[in-house]
């Protein structure tokens, strides 16, 4: 029953690794055609392809390898019960360093705090050659060792932070939350989500980026005034600066600037980010049999009382954090399920929102600037339509422009 129980997680692994992996190679032939798609000849310059296409082809190649090294980590983890080993060891720390190894919590963070260091060190040299050798290779990246270092080790530093605290509260949730678990798994999660929309652009953001309040001047009129029209809440205008960090997305022309707030104050106008959020909170609580969210609901009730579930895993005891990974492993198509339909709902709205700055006025402005940002960012113009409706939660250029050009066709 173990045997049976472990292979058919690791089937269901390698089988979504094959599947992805399939859309992935569509994808890469996609990427390797010297053409541009009609809608962008004349628009995007054949050396300015070039390059988008070299970029995105070296990208895809390290994501290949980057996918088949994680899934064959993932898969030995299991076959291997390199987690009941890692459990054990991380109480001895807890012990070694003179504190209650039997306390859930002060062992559960322990554990945590390991498999991430692990984590991190798989991820790494990863994160190196994607930022100093493909980066770096296609003049797209200003940033140095120190910064990237900096960055990283102030990441860590917050997740520490940040994580420690929730992963203790979910704990004494699960301990302490008898029949009404769900109930205050989803109130928890509700809170975790209102607190990180308030506090990440106040208080996260600014320790990355640098924020300076917008000069007066005819782009802070246009942006005053368009707010005013349609009664946006505006209270401060901030410019981001990530010249440090990268050569990516510098547009400065007023209008193409503007047509892009129109744009993100249409998802504002049109509730689309009210729509997104109520439509994980009903997932989480219509599907909680089903479908995982922040911190899983329905089904990891189960897994927690199942002591058979956590003997297959290699586990004498049932911890909090454990029962999380087998639900994770468990129900790991269905989120696959939930991540694709959300994604339709996410590119729905960027469509709706598109249409909502061409109706303002700024439907060329829009235009010029979708492109002008494809290419500051050497991002995909060529795209596969099954990898793009499956990965990508905001359509393509391609799709965009398309659905502009009917839409400005219409109205002439």
């Amino acid at each position: 029953m173990e045997f049976l129980v472990i292979e058919a997680v690791v089937g269901v692994m390698i089988l979504l690794y094959l599947f992805e992996t399939y859309l992935d190679l569509r994808q890469y032939a996609v990427l390797k055609l010297p053409t541009l798609p009609l809608n962008s000849q004349g628009v995007i310059s054949p050396e300015r392809f070039r390059k988008f296409r070299a970029h995105s082809i070296d990208k895809s190649r390290l994501y290949f390898v980057h996918e088949f090294a994680t899934t064959m980590v993932d898969c030995m983890i299991l076959l291997h019960n390199i987690l009941p080993w890692l459990w054990k060891r991380s109480g001895s720390l807890v012990l070694c360093i003179g504190l209650n190894a039997e306390n859930e919590i002060l062992h559960s963070l322990s554990f945590l705090a390991a498999m991430t260091l692990l984590s991190q060190i798989f991820e790494f040299p990863f994160s190196l050659y994607s930022t100093f050798v493909i980066e770096a290779h296609h003049a797209s990246i200003e940033k140095t060792i120190g910064q990237f270092l900096k960055e990283w080790l102030l990441g860590q530093c917050i997740s520490l932070l940040l994580g420690a605290p929730i992963v203790a509260a979910a704990i004494g949730i699960v301990q302490n939350g008898g029949s009404y678990l769900v109930i205050y798994f989803w109130l928890f999660s509700l809170l975790g989500s209102v607190a990180t929309t308030t506090l990440y652009p106040r208080f996260l953001a600014p320790l990355f980026n640098k924020f300076t309040p917008l000069p007066n001047g005819e782009l802070r009129r246009k942006i005053v005034n368009l707010a005013a029209s349609l009664n946006f809440p505006l209270e401060k205008i901030f410019v981001e600066d990530g010249s440090k960090r990268t050569t990516h997305s510098h547009c400065r022309d007023t209008d193409e600037i503007s047509a892009i707030i129109a744009h993100e104050m249409g998802h504002w106008k049109l509730n689309h980010t009210v729509y997104a959020f109520v439509a994980m909170q009903v997932c989480s609580w219509n599907f909680s049999l089903l479908v995982p969210v922040l911190l899983q609901l329905g089904l990891f009730f189960f897994v927690r009382q199942s002591n058979a579930l956590f003997q297959i895993f290699g586990f004498d005891t049932q911890p909090v954090v454990i029962g999380f990974y087998i639900y994770q492993h468990i129900v790991m198509p269905v989120q696959r399920l939930l991540e694709f339909c959300m994604n339709l709902l996410s590119r729905s709205s960027e469509f709706k929102a598109d249409a909502f700055a061409k109706n303002l006025g700024y439907g060329r402005a829009l235009r010029a600037s979708l492109i002008k940002l494809q290419d500051c960012n050497l991002s995909v113009v060529n795209t596969d339509p099954w990898y793009s409706a499956y990965r990508y939660s905001h359509p393509p250029l391609v799709e965009r422009l398309n659905a502009l050009d009917e839409s400005m066709n219409k109205s002439n």
